[in-house]
């Protein structure tokens, strides 16, 4: 799984995109909003460790995601 935070602009906030291995698109949330989508997933009680790896990525590097 992969993850890329992607900087807004103007009124439009940050967002995190979860893509599988061939990129197609899980999950696509706000940085402060991300509890529905990810329980949608079911990654919800994964929640914490997928949080402190959003906010230590640079925006727009796709990061490999080990769970």
């Amino acid at each position: 799984m992969y993850i890329i935070k992607v900087k807004g602009v103007a009124k439009i906030p940050d967002y995190v995109q979860l893509r599988d291995d061939e990129f197609t698109l899980l999950a696509y949330f706000r940085v402060d909003r991300p509890d529905k989508s990810l329980d949608k997933i079911g990654l919800g009680d994964k929640k914490d460790a997928i949080m402190q790896l959003v906010n230590d990525i640079p925006f727009g590097k796709l990061t490999k995601l080990e769970l």
